[in-house]
């Protein structure tokens, strides 16, 4: 067993850890590379939890499991790259300027202040079916060579996510959108560094709605275009998150 904690700073709703953060951290632990996450519960922060090797643990309660995809390549169909001058557009129209579930998310929280929280503010992209946001990761991100993976995890969360409830209407497959969800599963990968004090370009889309599952999906790219991550997200609307959170045994394929 592996002793963690996740520090109060990585939320996302309040007193819980931001979703991405939590399943970045199992892909952390899981060694790196193409994994898929799941989400069993609220991560809580600043309590010890414990890694079993494929299980994050509080006490006897499941937070989260995860399953290491040594031979998954990129997704086909990723959207290209966007200028940083597009990107920047495209933020200034972030609906969480006039309404945000958790304005304090250390994701895309407009609460949080500038070094502390990524202030990543995706909006849509005009006749493209995407949102995108500029982002240009603070110094204390800085693990190693460059930003944790974890925290890159966080950032391609919260823009898959606001893909889902911002106005993407002519993107294929998209479907309308009520209520507040909360992140259920996540499959993605960190294929480089993400550099601190550099600009880069975070993409979201929407998948589509079925009942209360809300499928997203999310790319982050340096300003010249070159991929550092990406993610397949499935979110749940929050009133019945426990209840559709899948229990199997093994992962749920494209989920």
């Amino acid at each position: 067993m592996t002793g963690v904690l996740i520090p109060s700073r990585f939320n996302g709703p309040p007193g819980s850890a931001n979703g991405g953060y939590a399943c970045g951290l199992v892909a952390r632990l899981l060694g790196g590379g193409a994994a898929e996450v799941r989400l069993r519960r609220p991560p809580p922060l600043d309590r010890p939890l414990r890694w079993d090797g494929r299980r994050l643990l509080d006490g006897d309660d499941v937070v989260a499991e995860g399953w290491r995809h040594p031979d998954a390549g990129r997704p086909a169909g990723l959207p290209p790259p966007l200028s940083l001058r597009e990107a920047t557009a495209a933020s200034t129209r972030f609906p969480g300027f006039v309404a945000h579930p958790f304005p304090s998310c250390f994701g895309c929280g407009p609460e949080r202040d500038q070094g502390d929280g990524l202030r990543l503010f995706p909006g849509p992209v005009d006749g493209r079916g995407l949102v995108a946001a500029p982002w240009v990761p603070h110094p204390s991100l800085l693990a190693r060579d460059g930003v944790a993976l974890e925290v890159v995890w966080a950032a391609l969360d919260c823009v898959g996510g606001w893909a889902g409830l911002a106005d993407v209407a002519d993107a294929p497959g998209a479907g309308a959108v009520e209520g507040t969800y909360v992140l259920g599963t996540m499959r993605g990968a960190v294929e480089r560094w993400a550099a601190v004090d550099q600009p880069h370009v975070a993409l979201g889309w929407q998948g589509g709605v079925e009942g209360r599952k809300l499928e997203c999906g999310s790319v982050l790219y340096t300003a010249i275009g070159e991929l550092v991550g990406w993610s397949h997200q499935i979110w749940i609307r929050i009133a019945e998150a426990a209840a559709e959170v899948p229990q199997a045994s093994e992962p749920a394929r494209g989920a």
